[in-house]
């Protein structure tokens, strides 16, 4: 704890420093970071000056949990105890599961009447009716996969699950797309890790060098930008923004910049972080323009907010070949502190081709690092290479994730598909989404700015123009005041000293200059109306400080 409070007064420091100099102040949020800013922030609410309850939208964390699943996975943890104890049970000590008959006291076991058991019935009879599993062998990998006394087998990922996370890919993702026949899945310990282990991979089998140029669509999530700057894998990053302008889509003269074959990697979040908008059919095909006329482009794209957007198809379902697609649970089930998300790629892809095509010096020494894991290196795909790197492959033979974690990546994914299988809408899709639609429409009604309900906003977060709102409610004399007197991260601070609201940085994601971020995810309807409150509450006072009347405002 005091480590903590310690780097919070650090940050706290470095940020007064910083204040009077915003030339400083941009150099230090990059080297610090947005994250690591915000963190200092919320130290400053903790003790605000009109001691008022910390309103902290700066995190991405949901309010809500999904509970079936959860009720779902302590019931079949324990069916699964009982398993184990039929083949041993003294003391403390059980046994292992055998698969002989476990379908049948499966349904002996479960009841019915009892929601969770009904729940799980409806899950193994999806598995087996729908996605043509074997009853006996699937739930016998369900057993022994949450009991978690086997290393996963496939070390990827296991098979059942895999079958299970590729349709509710193709159902929540793809938009009509057919792939889940053809791809495969590495879970892995949420949608960072997958971010780390695919840079990780690019780099050491030689498809991205020092020197390369990748693209990045910006406004995007902080890490994603430094990662390519940091552990030597001195990568040239190209920026290809959006705008409000364009309503967060990325314009044409931005996607002709994918065309040049010196741009080996295009990285994304869609819907984007921190704007939350999807990319427009339009914007699809434009990607695949470029795409013919740069074939070997590697596409990143992260998809983690894709269940919020309304009729979303992922640029992996557009563009399969070239795509490498993250996903993670965290944000729709509220399971952030699981760490569960997962990688996909189509069987036949473009970094399978780009390492048949490496020069021999190259191959040569892949085959040197890899052979410890396989007889024949060269005809070892490229997921299952990241998969080799995720534990540097000395340990490929404990790689994947932990299978408890697995099951329960099944259980979530089978509590979308139940309804799916059945023609209806995910009334729990359905109720998160209307719960950040209802958060989103009270917030900028407090604030008097238009709503954009347009299907692409994913509403999850949510850009403030913080100058432009200024202007329009105070008028140009305390905007100019504001720009020359206060920096972004002053007004940010004062913002979380004063008030206790802690708000992110807009432009620590490349975002325009006197924008904030806002999540519409962590806090209750009517908080979004109180932060309205306070920060006019602030605007106020700036006012007294530079004198202007508030009658004089606009």
């Amino acid at each position: 704890m005091k480590r903590i409070l310690c780097l919070a007064l650090i940050l706290c420091l470095l940020l007064t420093a910083a204040f009077a100099d915003p030339e400083a102040e941009r150099q230090l949020e990059k080297e610090i970071g947005a994250f690591e800013i915000t963190a200092a922030q919320r130290e400053l609410a903790r003790t605000n000056a009109a001691g008022y309850p910390v309103l902290d939208a700066g995190r991405g964390n949901p309010n809500w949990i999904n509970a079936q699943a959860r009720s779902a996975y302590a019931r079949l943890m324990n069916y699964a105890i009982g398993e184990c104890e039929l083949t041993l049970h003294e003391g403390g000590m059980a046994g292992q599961a055998k698969k002989a008959g476990i379908g049948e006291r499966f349904d002996a076991a479960m009841d019915p009447e009892d929601p969770t058991d009904a729940f799980l019935i409806s899950a193994v009879e999806l598995c087996v009716n729908t996605l043509g599993l074997n009853k006996d062998s699937m739930l016998k990998e369900l057993v022994d996969a949450i009991i978690g006394d086997y290393y996963p087998t496939p070390s990827r990922c296991l098979s059942n699950t895999e079958a299970i996370l590729n349709a509710f890919l193709q159902d929540t993702l793809y938009n009509g797309a057919d792939l889940a026949g053809r791809t495969g899945v590495f879970p892995t310990e949420g949608g960072s890790a997958a971010m780390v282990y695919i840079f990780e991979a690019l780099s050491h089998n030689r498809l991205l060098k020092p020197g390369d140029q990748i693209a990045i669509a910006t406004p995007i999530f902080t890490p994603y930008m430094q990662i390519p700057s940091v552990k030597d894998y001195g990568l040239v990053s190209v920026d290809v923004s959006s705008t409000a302008e364009d309503n967060w889509d990325i314009a044409e003269e931005q996607i002709a910049k994918l065309e040049d074959p010196s741009v080996k990697a295009f990285f994304l979040v869609n819907p984007s972080n921190p704007a939350s908008h999807a990319l427009s059919q339009n914007t699809l095909a434009r990607l695949a323009q470029a795409v013919e006329k740069n074939p070997d482009l590697i596409i990143l794209t992260d998809d983690v907010y894709g269940t919020f957007a309304e009729d979303f198809q992922s640029v992996y379902a557009a563009l399969p070949y070239n795509t490498i697609l993250v996903y993670s649970f965290s944000k729709l089930y509220g399971v952030t502190g699981w760490r569960i998300g997962m990688i996909a790629m189509q069987d036949e892809n473009v970094c399978d081709r780009l390492l048949s095509q490496l020069p021999e010096e190259d191959k040569n020494y892949l085959r040197e690092e890899y052979a410890i894991v396989t007889a024949d290196p060269d005809a070892m795909p490229f997921l299952d290479r990241v998969v080799a790197d995720s534990r540097s492959i000395g340990l490929y033979h404990t790689s994947g994730l932990s299978t408890p974690s697995q099951v329960f990546m099944d259980l979530l994914a089978l509590s979308h598909l139940i309804y799916s299988a059945r023609g209806e809408e995910d009334p729990y899709i359905r109720l998160a989404n209307d719960t950040v639609r209802a958060r989103y429409a009270a917030l900028m009604d407090a604030l008097g700015l238009e709503q954009d309900q347009s299907e692409a906003n994913a509403q999850y977060y949510t850009l403030v123009d913080v100058y432009a709102l200024v202007e329009a409610e105070y008028g140009g004399e305390l905007l100019q005041w504001l720009q020359a007197e206060k920096t972004e991260i002053d007004f940010l601070s004062d913002l979380a000293a004063r008030k206790g609201v802690v708000l992110m940085y807009g432009p620590g994601f490349s975002a325009p200059a006197g924008t904030v971020r806002i999540s519409l995810a962590n806090l209750n309807t009517e908080d979004y109306l109180e932060i309205a409150r306070r920060l006019f509450e602030l605007l106020d006072e700036y006012c007294e400080e530079a004198g202007i009347a508030l009658e004089n405002a606009a």
